[in-house]
């Protein structure tokens, strides 16, 4: 199979070419595929193409149609059962975590530069402030990637972890010395978040998937141990409300008990395989994207809630007025916002849709 990349693809026509950018687009943005995988069925279509001597909307149709009827033929059900809702596998999205906390701490003290100086006063105070909720932020990316995973208890255990390394810092800033120990100067400062990036990179994903895989016990998952991983995957990986999901482990459990009974070992296993793919066949559906669009909704919201906190706790300051941290405040509350407002929208027309389609059979006699 040809691994030609989809930028260095040459097209003979610029209408060929916009199919190839559209096809690109919805495979990488609403088709859940791995990496690579719009390269190779972008270097097969212009290979059929030149063949066929014909435009690729002739050869494919529509580019939307082909992404998603591609996807759906040649992506494996093991792979999507992989994935959460936003398309992404622990591993990556523990680099995008990564990646983001890297950008961040460049961020924040490029403004430090701009809004204090070149020159940064540093004492035991702030070193202990900074690496406390460095320590707590990593946590809670983690809780976040291991709720992603559907490993609730993790998720709980790491925001544990987040809240006491918050309150040790809290009460460890309250208690060193405020003498200033040395100078540094804000750009070295920026640079300690490029490590971070480069880490996102350098990810061994394999074995950080691994970890936030369970293992398997020899013979396989006993009935309480299936129902239990199915209810954190539905939950976690694909974003169901836990009635529905509680709903759904309610109905395997009663057809187990209604079936003959088999070895006491591994029953529920054998009746409906694998349970990560079983839980991707219950998640599938016209709801899935409804599901994706209140997560996104949820995440927005919390941002705009957050920015808009520390956007008042400034104004309300009069020395702080002034800065530039509220206007980075306003702005980052101005996008979280819209977002929110954004994905309220999608998802009151995706319910909308959702009640068309029904309507018809419901009022059925």
């Amino acid at each position: 199979m040809s691994k030609t990349p989809a930028a260095e693809i040459s097209w003979a026509r610029k209408e060929d070419e916009d199919w190839a950018d559209t096809v690109q687009v919805r495979l990488a943005f609403d088709e859940e595929v791995p990496v690579g995988f719009a390269d190779e069925v972008l270097a097969e279509a212009r290979q059929l193409v030149e063949e066929a001597g014909q435009p690729a909307r002739e050869v494919f149709g529509d580019p939307t149609s082909y992404a998603r009827g591609v996807a759906a033929e040649r992506v494996s059900e093991t792979y999507r059962a992989g994935i959460d809702t936003r398309g992404l596998r622990p591993a990556e999205r523990l680099g995008a975590a990564l990646g983001s906390m890297g950008f961040l701490v460049f961020a924040v003290f490029g403004l430090v530069w701009i809004q204090d100086g070149l020159w940064v006063g540093v004492n035991w105070s702030s070193v202990a402030g900074l690496t406390g909720i460095g320590v707590a932020v990593s946590a809670g990316c983690v809780a976040f990637v291991a709720r992603a995973a559907g490993l609730f208890r993790g998720m709980w255990w790491f925001l544990a972890g987040a809240a006491v390394a918050l309150a040790a810092t809290i009460a460890l800033a309250n208690t060193l010395s405020d003498e200033r120990l040395f100078r540094v100067p804000a750009p070295v400062l920026m640079l300690l978040g490029i490590p971070l990036a480069v880490a996102a990179f350098l990810l061994p994903e394999e074995r950080i998937n691994g970890w936030f895989t369970p293992s398997r016990p020899v013979g396989g998952l006993d009935d309480e141990q299936w129902l239990a991983r199915l209810d954190g995957l539905l939950r976690g990986r694909h974003g169901m409300k836990a009635a529905e999901a509680r709903a759904h482990v309610e109905e395997v459990r009663q057809h187990l008990a209604a079936t003959e009974k088999h070895d006491a070992y591994g029953r529920a296993e054998h009746l409906f395989g694998d349970v990560a793919i079983y839980a991707l066949r219950l998640s599938e559906g016209p709801r899935r994207q409804q599901r994706i669009t209140r997560q996104k909704f949820y995440g927005a919201l919390t941002s705009a809630v957050f920015f808009g906190v520390l956007t008042v706790d400034k104004l309300l300051d009069p020395q702080e007025r002034s800065s530039g941290w509220v206007a980075c405040f306003v702005g980052a509350f101005g996008c979280a916002a819209w977002g929110a407002f954004s994905e309220w929208r999608a998802l009151r027309k995706q319910r909308a849709a959702l009640t068309d389609l029904a309507g018809p059979a419901a009022t059925k006699p």
